[in-house]
C-alpha cells in the first residue's frame, strides 16, 4: 500500500475580490522531506501556505494533510462540503507554523511564550508546559535565554523561540512562511541552522524562503510559482541545473545577493 503524502493540494483557487491569487494549484508533499516554495513576490506562495494551514480558506479545490481532508471534501456532483469545526482543528492540530513576524508576546518570557500555547490550547499543567518549552528550547539553543523577554532578544533568536513555540505542540508537518525575511544576514544564518537540523531529523517541511542556497541544499523539491501559477517543479539538480526554464534564470540573476551566484 502507497503511504500518503504529508501534505496534498488538488486544484486549488483563491480569490481576494476580483484578484486571483492562486490558479488550479496541485502540490504533493511527501512525508519527511522538505519542499520549498520559491517565486517572485506576489507570486502567491505565502497565500498557498496560509490556505494549507486553513488561515484562508480557499474558494476552490481540496487540501489533505496525512490523507485527511482538511476544511472541505468533494460532494457528489463535484461540489465542496465544509466539514465541522473539530474536525477540522483535529486534522490542523498537525500542523505547525512558523510567520516571517516572531508574533511573540512582548509579556513574556522565551519559556512562557513556548508554555502558554501548552497551557491554553492543550490543557497541560503548567509545571509539565513549562518542562516541555524548555526542552524545545534547548532544542533550537536557548535554554540560557528562557528566562529572558523578547526585547531582551535578538530577532534570530526570537524567531528559534517561535520555532520552538510551534514545535512544542508536536506537529507532523511544519510551514514556514519566510521565516528569514526580517533578519540581517548574520542572525538568518543561525535560523537557516535550527531549521536544517530539523531537516536531518526527518520532520515533514514546507518552506516559503527567498534564500536560493538554503532550498538548494536542503529541500527535496523545489516548486517555483510565478502569478499564482506553479511554474515548475522538481529535485533541486533538475530546476537549478542547466540547461534551466528561462523564468528560474530570470528569478536567479535577481536574487544573485542571496545565494544564488552559487547556482550559476
Amino acid at each position: 500500500m502507497t503511504e500518503k503524502p504529508a501534505i496534498k493540494v488538488e486544484k486549488l483557487v483563491k480569490r481576494f475580490g476580483a484578484n486571483t491569487v492562486l490558479s488550479g494549484i496541485d502540490l504533493v508533499v511527501p512525508r519527511g522531506q522538505v519542499t520549498c516554495l520559491i517565486g517572485p513576490s506576489g507570486s502567491g506562495k505565502s497565500t498557498l501556505l496560509r490556505c494549507i494551514a486553513f488561515l484562508e480558506e480557499a474558494n476552490e479545490g481540496l487540501i489533505e494533510i496525512n490523507g485527511e481532508p482538511l476544511g472541505f471534501t468533494s460532494g457528489e456532483y463535484g461540489e465542496r462540503n465544509r466539514l465541522p469545526a473539530a474536525q477540522i482543528q483535529k486534522v490542523r492540530s498537525h500542523i505547525g507554523m512558523v510567520f516571517q513576524q516572531f508574533n511573540l508576546w512582548p509579556h513574556m518570557t522565551a519559556l512562557g511564550n513556548v508554555a502558554e500555547a501548552l497551557v491554553t490550547v492543550r490543557g497541560m499543567p503548567r509545571k509539565a508546559a513549562e518542562e516541555r518549552a524548555m526542552a524545545q528550547l534547548s532544542n533550537v539553543g536557548l535554554s540560557a535565554r528562557a528566562g529572558h523577554y523578547p526585547s531582551e532578544l535578538s530577532g534570530g533568536q526570537q524567531q528559534r523561540v517561535a520555532i520552538a513555540r510551534a514545535l512544542a505542540l508536536d506537529p507532523d508537518i511544519m510551514l514556514f512562511d519566510e521565516p528569514t525575511s526580517s533578519l540581517d544576514p548574520e542572525l538568518t544564518g543561525e535560523v537557516l541552522n535550527v531549521m536544517r537540523e530539523l531537516a536531518q531529523s526527518g520532520m515533514t517541511m514546507l518552506v516559503v524562503t527567498h534564500e536560493i542556497g538554503f532550498a538548494a541544499s536542503v529541500g527535496s523539491k523545489i516548486v517555483f510559482l510565478d502569478h499564482g501559477e506553479k511554474i515548475v517543479e522538481g529535485r533541486p539538480d533538475e530546476v537549478f541545473g542547466k540547461p534551466r526554464h528561462e523564468r528560474i534564470d530570470q528569478f536567479l540573476d535577481t536574487y544573485l545577493d542571496r545565494g544564488a551566484a552559487t547556482l550559476l
